[in-house]
Parts: C-alpha cells; structure tokens; sequence
C-alpha cells in the first residue's frame, strides 16, 4: 500500500504553492495589478474567515487535468486520481490545519464539509465527498454532509445566500470546507454563507486548486517566480500570517 508521501510525490514535481505578496489578492491569491484583492473578491460578498488554497491549478497543465478527471472520468482512472488527490488534501491538513484554524480565530474545525456542486444532479454523486469522507486520514472522522443544492435558481458561478440549504440544523460552531477548485469563489461563498447563517460563528475553506490561466496578462512571468519544487512546509495562510 502507497503511503501518503509516496503518493504525492509525483504531485510536487508539478503543483506550485501560492505565495502572498503586493500583486496577490489577500483572499484567495489570485495574481492582481497591485491591488489587494482581486476583482472578484472585491466584488463579491466574503463569508469565509481564511481560503487556503494548496496549489494553483494552472489551466490545461497537470493539476487542472487531475482536478478534471476524477469527477469526470471513470474506472481505475478515477479511483486511482481520487486516492492521490486525498493524499495531497491529507499532506497538506496534516501539516497545516493549524495554520488555517489560527488565522480564522478558531480552536479548532469540529467539522468538515464539502462545497456542493451547483448541478443537483450531479451533486448526489460528486466523488469530492468520497475523497474527504472515506480516504482522507485528517477528515474523516469529522466529515458530514451538510450541505445541499436548493430549488432557488442560480448561474453555475453566480454568488447567492440561497444557492444552498442545510441537510440538517447546524450544532456546531467552527466549520472546515473542502472544495477542489477556487475560480471565482462563488459557490464556496454560497456555501459559506448558509453556514453562517445557520448559526457557524467560523467557516474556513481549503481548496485544493486555485484556478488560474497562464496566458492571462503577468501570470507565466508570475507562477515562474515562485520557487519549485513545491514545498510542502509552506503554505500561503502561514506566510500570510507571517507576513502580516
């Protein structure tokens, strides 16, 4: 049996950590022209106290093909990129949730969830629950499904309070969600805010890639910057914190 290291080895030689900086947005580390936040976070409504992205997921390139493939392929092609992304999500929590529970003010997640998928249909099925629920080490206990699609109509990434409503009422107060890509952050946020307002006093979000495209304005001159390999020491929450 692979062990946790072994199986995201291959994922180092290729994921790139985000970093925080001037030109990066202080949310979600999209790269900006010097603002603090990125447009769409500026923009939008924020109900996440800290997003923790692992990796940007650089369009077309190796993570955003694996981030694509496990939901939508199947077979032992799926199985096998859903055991590997759990073994980046579980690294990754093993070394860092403590990072993300202090900068969201927290004492620590009594909970873990996942963001729902904006299609209800596709939601009953998604495989991300199966990655946090069963294989990941760090989650798995704590995992539940509390989050569902409501009947309210919505754009796929189109931010709404309504977008989600809760399986049951909520008894906790401190919330982890896990979700696989970051565009804009609508439905993490959607899926925060009805967390929120079902009573969590702190929402986190991991997510595992933070989507971006490579031939958008500096970015090739941008993810070139950051030093490879990955360095699973770091984390952008940490260095974040750090900085600050």
């Amino acid at each position: 049996m692979p062990t946790v290291a072994e199986l995201t080895g291959l994922y180092g030689n290729f994921m790139t950590g985000p970093r925080p900086g001037p030109e990066v947005c202080s949310l979600c580390f999209n790269f900006t022209d010097g603002f603090p936040r990125c447009y769409a976070c500026t923009h939008g409504e924020s109900w996440l106290d800290v997003v923790a992205p692992i990796s940007y997921s650089v369009a077309r390139e190796q993570l955003h093909h694996a981030l694509a493939g496990y939901k939508r392929l199947t077979g032992e092609v799926a199985r096998r990129l859903q055991v590997e992304l759990a073994a980046v999500l579980w690294r990754y929590l093993a070394e860092h949730e403590r990072c993300i529970t202090r900068a969201a003010g927290s004492d620590g997640f009594e909970l873990v969830t996942t963001v729902p998928s904006s299609d209800r249909d596709r939601d009953e099925a998604h495989p991300l629950r199966r990655i946090v629920g069963e294989l990941c080490g760090p989650t798995r206990e704590r995992h539940e499904r509390l989050l569902k699609r409501s009947a309210a109509p919505a754009p796929e990434r189109e931010f709404r309070t309504d977008k989600f409503e809760l399986v049951r009422p909520l008894s906790v107060r401190s919330i982890l969600l896990i979700d696989d890509t970051w565009t804009t952050g609508a439905t993490a946020q959607s899926a925060a805010a009805t967390l929120r307002r079902g009573g969590a006093s702190h929402v986190a979000a991991v997510v595992i890639g933070r989507h971006l495209n490579r031939e958008w304005h500096h970015n090739d001159r941008r993810l070139r910057s950051i030093p490879r390999p990955f360095d699973w020491r770091r984390c952008a929450v940490h260095d974040g914190s750090a900085a600050r």
